[in-house]
């Protein structure tokens, strides 16, 4: 029995491996079950061993990806207890097994059934078992093996990244690193070249380069790359793997480098000169023109300044950087004048602020322009000699006095002839006038210092060919003092004596005012009048100081005797001409206490005698008030009596029943007759009342001068009458009638109404067709009754 195993390993191991491609060397030999550990780990020692019913069969190895048309062959499983005979049943489980791998359950030989790829799985666990048909029981253990998919170069390189971006400065030095990149194989690393992968550049020599096996993209050596050139470069790198021998699989991927820009380029300017005009009338500040440099670089690097560097208009011109355009604006410094020069030439020089040193080998980083201004000649106003005028007059200056002149002229080349005048609404009181012709400033009033020091006027100079030029300048006019107020006393004084006053004693201190200023200061004499100085009860005492004092001259005063004095007093000035002043100075006589403070300045003779104190002339004065606000009640009461109306009756119809209680005229009748018309014979006839209708609105009487001829009063009452005849239309309101009292021997009995109706059918009325139009109406109203009835 021995001896059958050992022969039938060895014939195991002589056979050729039908399914596997790989050398005799790389092969492993059948081994028992219990050292299949030893074999995935990579042990590929033969072992030998003899056991008493164990497996015998090799280790699998199979190719991936087979295309074949029939089953792919793995192996064959064999048992020492197999006698040929087929009592033995060869069953399989596992990874796969059934669906990818088969075994013939007589012969033990395992197919596959499927392709299979190494990438998805490179190795499956399977076990086998043999039992007994007859009993269903195995005759052996059931053991692991293993199957391992042989790797074919069938997967090509993947990048990480479809599209990879990096910056690089340009211009950078050569060797410099860019960016790495990487791909992947999904073959088997460890068996042949089929995952090893070498870089290589497709696109974008001879700016870049790639090493073949660190895959990290550089600059190559001997060129540098510009940004000016091209600011982005698209780079195609290719992975192959078999180590890049022919027939390996690739792949590529693209790498977009963009140049960031650094400053290797100066500014420069596109022409040498410029040329500008501007008007000699451009204020400061005002621009003439730009001037543009250009620059390669991009961003900072591209900005650029503007400066002047020399020229003969280094100091009445300026140039600022538009921060937006790049551009220099030069503008004007300081005024211009045609007169003065008529062409600048400037020197504009254009600079990067930002230098990087390691390229200033490449030259400086500036250029220069000149820049060529012609200013042109514009019609100025005229211009005064001064930017103001300070003039002096004296206060006592006669009209007409010259005062001073004023002076301007045209500063064109044309010297246009200049007239002058004064702006009225810096002298609106017409105080100065000039002389249009030569400037001269002269009064046309008189001058007083102490209503107005200072006059303040503008004087106006025009172009006479072209009176739209003209300036302005103001004229300070200062009025010079002369002594020609007198001094004055400060305030009104009133001052007291007490009655027990000593000789030399003071009462009052004096003080005053001038209204003058001289230029030496004030210096005030004060003493009494000459009319006073004789026989006066006081003395006046000088302090040379602008003060005096008022003394006392006697012991004791009586103030029933004189009450009170009037001192006049004398203030003097001490400029030229001499001004004085005499004031009056009131000093009453009054009682004091031991102390000099005043009690009383009245005479004691005047409320003496009548022997009432305070509280009894406050009652008598009160009840005087008492008496007069009720009469003065009264007096109103009287006058608030109820006004009866015109018109009581409330069957007032005009047209049928006429009220004969308005007796017309008086006082009371506003509305039936308006008294101011009659003092306005010229009033419109068209507004005048109907008296048959009752007033629609109030008309309020308008007040109307009174007239100067009686005769035009009784004319228009003429002319009233005259229209009241005629109107038939109108009551006879202009007449006095007394309806009390009809009279005696009257034709027509009474018309009262309660009468009338006891009376009416004995009654004849027509006479009163005879009496005129204004009994018209009665006519009618009466007469026609009558008609009616007889009819």
């Amino acid at each position: 029995m021995r001896t059958y195993r050992y022969f039938l390993l060895l014939f195991w191991v002589g056979q050729p491996y039908p399914t596997s491609s790989t050398p005799l060397s790389k092969r492993t030999s059948g081994f028992p079950a219990k050292k299949r550990a030893l074999e995935l780990s990579g042990n590929s020692k033969n072992e030998l061993n003899r056991s008493k019913r164990s497996w015998m069969w090799n280790q699998f190895f199979l190719l991936e990806e087979y295309t074949g048309s029939d089953y792919q062959y793995v192996g064959k499983l064999h048992s020492d207890q197999d006698r040929g005979d087929g009592s033995l049943k060869y069953i399989l489980s596992g990874d796969g097994a059934g669906d990818l791998f088969i075994i013939n359950e007589n012969t033990g030989d395992i197919q596959a059934t499927k392709r299979l790829d190494r990438e998805e799985k490179p190795v499956y666990i399977l076990r086998a078992q043999a039992i007994n048909r007859r009993t269903g029981r195995p005759v052996e253990p059931e053991s692991e093996f293993i199957i391992k998919i042989h790797d074919i170069n069938d997967n090509e390189p993947i990048f990480t990244k479809e599209i990879y971006t990096a910056t690089v400065p340009e211009m950078s030095d050569v060797g410099t690193f860019v960016v790495q990149v990487t791909a992947t194989d999904a073959d088997d690393p460890t068996y042949g070249n089929s995952a090893k992968v070498v870089y290589s550049i497709l696109q974008g020599q001879p700016y870049f380069s790639v090493e073949s096996e660190t895959v990290e993209i550089k600059t190559p050596l001997g060129y540098h790359i510009q940004l000016e050139i091209n600011e982005i470069h698209n780079v195609v790198i290719q992975a192959k793997d078999m180590g890049g021998q022919m027939g390996g699989l690739s792949g590529t991927t693209t790498v977009n480098i963009s140049l960031t820009d650094v400053n290797d380029n100066p500014p420069r300017f596109p022409q040498s000169t410029y040329q500008f005009k501007t008007p000699e009338s451009s204020p400061p500040g005002t621009p003439i023109g730009r001037i543009k440099a250009s620059d390669a670089d991009v961003g900072e690097n591209a900005e650029i300044e503007y400066s002047i560097t020399d020229g003969e208009g280094l100091d009445m011109f300026d140039v600022v950087t538009d921060q937006e355009t790049q551009e220099g604006i030069i503008t004007v410094k300081k005024l211009l004048d045609f007169e003065k020069k008529k062409v600048y030439t400037l020197k504009v020089e254009a600079s990067n602020p930002h230098v990087e040193p390691r390229f200033l080998y490449l030259g400086p980083f500036k250029d220069s322009a000149t820049v060529r201004i012609v200013v042109e000649d514009v019609d100025e106003p005229p211009v005064f000699s001064k930017l103001a005028y300070v003039l002096q007059i004296r206060e006592d200056a006669q009209i007409n006095t010259t005062i001073g002149s004023v002076t301007a002229q045209d500063p064109d080349a044309s010297r246009n002839p200049v007239k002058y005048s004064v702006d009225r609404h810096t002298d609106m009181d017409r105080i100065f006038n000039i002389d249009s012709g030569n400037g001269s400033i002269f009064t046309s009033k008189l001058l007083d210092r102490e209503t107005l020091l200072w006059h303040n006027i503008t004087v106006i100079a025009t172009e006479i060919n072209n009176p739209k030029q003209s300036s302005r300048v103001p004229l300070y006019i200062k009025v010079l003092d002369v002594n020609d107020n007198a001094p004055e006393f400060a305030e009104f004084y009133e001052t007291f004596v007490c009655e027990k006053a000593k000789a030399d004693q003071l009462i009052q201190t004096l003080r005053a005012v001038d209204k003058d200023d001289p230029y030496s200061g004030h210096q005030f004499s004060f003493s009494l009048a000459p009319e006073a100085a004789s026989g006066s009860n006081f003395t006046i005492r000088d302090n040379k100081d602008n003060t005096a004092g008022i003394l006392t001259r006697k012991n004791g005063y009586n103030r029933h005797e004189m009450s009170t004095y009037l001192l006049p007093v004398v203030i003097s000035d001490n400029d030229y001409p001499v001004q004085s002043s005499t004031g009056t100075v009131t000093v009453r006589v009054c009682a004091c206490d031991p102390h000099g403070n005043m009690q009383s300045c009245h005479a004691e003779a005047l409320i003496h005698p009548t022997g009432l104190s305070t509280g009894a002339l406050v009652a008598i004065l009160l009840c005087i008030v008492i008496l007069l606000v009720t009469v003065v009640l009264f007096a109103a009461l009287r006058r608030q009596r109820k006004k009866e109306p015109l018109i009581i009756s409330k069957e007032d119809i005009r047209d049928n029943i006429v009220s004969y209680n308005d007796e017309g005229g008086g006082e009371e009748d506003t509305q039936a007759f308006d008294i101011g018309t009659l003092r306005n014979p010229e009033a419109i006839e068209d507004s005048k009342l109907r008296r048959d209708i009752v007033p629609e609105a109030l008309f309020l009487p308008r007040r109307t001068p009174t007239a100067r001829d009686n005769t035009d009063v009784r004319d228009f009452i003429n002319q009233r009458l005259k229209d009241n005849d005629t109107d038939p239309t109108a009551p006879p309101y202009d007449s006095l009638a007394t309806y009390a009292y009809e009279g005696t021997g009257s034709v027509a009995d009474s018309l009262s109404s309660l009468e009338s109706v006891t009376t009416d059918g004995d009654q004849d009325y027509d006479y009163l067709s005879d009496w005129g139009p204004r009994f018209k109406k009665l006519a009618d109203m009466y007469g026609g009754v009558d008609s009616d009835k007889d009819s």
